[in-house]
C-alpha cells in the first residue's frame, strides 16, 4: 500500500504541518489520485476564527484544499468512466459538511475524490495548469447553472446563440475565467468587467464587451455594453461586486436575477439596508453540485471532451510557486497579498 503524508491543520488556528497521514481506499464512486499539483484558493486563506463561521462543522484534524490534478491510482466500486493511469483533474470536498474527512482534502499525496467531480485531461495539458479549474469551475458552474441560481441552459460542444447577454462582473478572476466560457458555452454573449490591462485576456475567453470596473461610470458604462440584449443573468465576483451588479441589473431589460460568487452570509452582509430593486441575489457555495446533476453534467459530461478539442482553456494562467506539501503555506500567504488573471500552483 502507498505511504501518503499530508499537509495538515492540527486544529482550528493552528500552522500547518507537514506529517505521515493514512492512506485511504476508494468507496463507491470514489476514485484515489496521485496527487501531482495542487491550486490555492481564497477558502485556503481564511484565518483560524474565520473557520467558526466559514466550516462550523469541520472536524480536525483537517486536510484543507480543493484543487488537484494527477494520476489515478485506484477506482471504487461503480465508476467505469476512469481508469488506472487515467490523468485527471478533479474536485476534493473533503471540506463539505457532509463529507467532512480529511481523506478527501486535496493537500497530500494520495486523495479521495468523488468519480463525478474528476474529468480526464489531454496529455498535452499539463498537471500544474490543469490544477486551476476545479473549484473555479465548480463555483462559476453552481451559479450560471444550478436551479437555486441562475438556472441557465448547460453548455454544449455546439451551442445555439441565444442573443442574451450574461454579465460577468469580475471576469479576469478565476471563477470569472471559468463563468465567461461556460456562458458562452450555453451560447450566451458575454459583458465583463476587469482592469483595462486584463481587456485582451477576457475578450479571449469569449467576452463580447470589455469594461473598467474602477471607471467612475463602471455602472453606466457596462449598461451601454449590455445595449437591448436582454440580460440573462449577471454573476458577480469579487468585493464590491454586488451593489453596482444589483444596480444593472434593475436597470437592463430580461431577467432580475444575480448570483454572487460568495457564500449565502457573505451576500446578506452585503445586502443589508441597500434597495434591492426586484433584483434576486443568491450566494454560490461551489460544493454543492457534487449533489445535484450539475457536477457530473460539467465535470464528466462536458469538460473532458471541451479540454480535448481545444474548446475550453484552463485559464487562469498557472503560476508555479513551489515544489512540495511544505511550500504551500508560503504559497498561501502570497495568495493573501493578491494575484490578478493568475492562480498560484503548487508542484507535489
Amino acid at each position: 500500500m502507498p505511504q501518503n503524508t499530508a499537509l495538515w491543520l492540527p486544529k482550528r488556528g493552528a500552522a500547518l504541518e507537514v506529517g505521515p497521514a493514512p492512506f485511504t481506499e476508494p468507496g463507491p464512486g470514489e476514485v484515489v489520485v496521485r496527487v501531482h499539483a495542487v491550486a490555492m484558493n481564497p477558502i485556503d486563506t481564511i484565518p483560524g476564527i474565520a473557520y467558526r463561521i466559514v466550516l462550523p462543522w469541520l472536524t480536525y484534524p483537517a486536510v484543507i484544499g480543493g484543487d488537484v490534478a494527477g494520476e489515478v491510482v485506484e477506482t471504487g466500486p461503480g465508476v467505469d468512466h476512469l481508469r488506472p493511469g487515467d490523468r485527471v483533474l478533479g474536485l476534493a470536498v473533503g471540506l463539505e459538511r457532509n463529507r467532512n474527512r480529511a481523506a478527501e482534502g486535496a493537500f497530500q499525496q494520495y486523495t479521495v475524490l468523488m468519480a463525478q467531480l474528476v474529468s480526464p485531461i489531454p496529455d498535452d495539458l499539463e498537471y500544474e495548469q490543469a490544477a486551476v479549474l476545479p473549484l473555479t469551475l465548480a463555483t462559476a458552474a453552481t451559479g450560471l447553472f444550478q436551479s437555486d441560481h441562475l438556472a441557465l441552459p448547460l453548455p454544449t460542444a455546439h451551442p445555439v446563440e441565444r442573443n442574451e447577454t450574461v454579465l460577468v462582473w469580475g471576469g479576469s478572476t478565476s471563477v470569472g475565467s471559468n463563468a465567461i466560457q461556460l456562458a458562452r458555452g450555453s451560447g450566451y454573449r458575454v459583458v465583463a468587467t476587469a482592469s483595462p490591462h486584463n481587456f485582451g485576456y477576457v475578450r479571449s475567453l469569449g467576452a463580447a464587451e470589455a469594461v473598467d470596473y474602477h471607471g467612475k461610470n463602471a455602472v453606466d458604462d457596462v449598461i451601454a455594453a449590455i445595449g437591448d440584449s436582454p440580460l440573462a443573468g449577471a454573476l458577480a465576483i469579487g468585493r464590491g461586486s454586488v451593489p453596482r451588479t444589483l444596480a444593472i441589473a434593475a436597470r437592463v431589460p430580461g431577467r432580475r436575477r444575480g448570483a454572487s460568487a460568495q457564500p449565502g452570509f457573505a451576500v446578506r452582509l452585503q445586502l443589508l439596508g441597500r434597495r434591492r430593486h426586484g433584483v434576486q441575489v443568491s450566494g454560490i457555495w461551489g460544493g454543492t453540485l457534487k449533489d445535484n446533476e450539475i457536477g457530473p453534467a460539467i465535470f464528466t459530461g462536458y469538460l473532458p471532451a471541451a479540454l480535448a478539442a481545444k474548446e475550453y482553456r484552463a485559464a487562469p494562467e498557472a503560476v508555479v510557486v513551489g515544489q512540495g506539501l511544505d511550500r504551500i503555506p508560503a504559497a498561501l500567504e502570497r495568495m493573501r497579498r493578491g494575484v490578478s488573471a493568475q492562480k498560484l500552483v503548487v508542484r507535489i
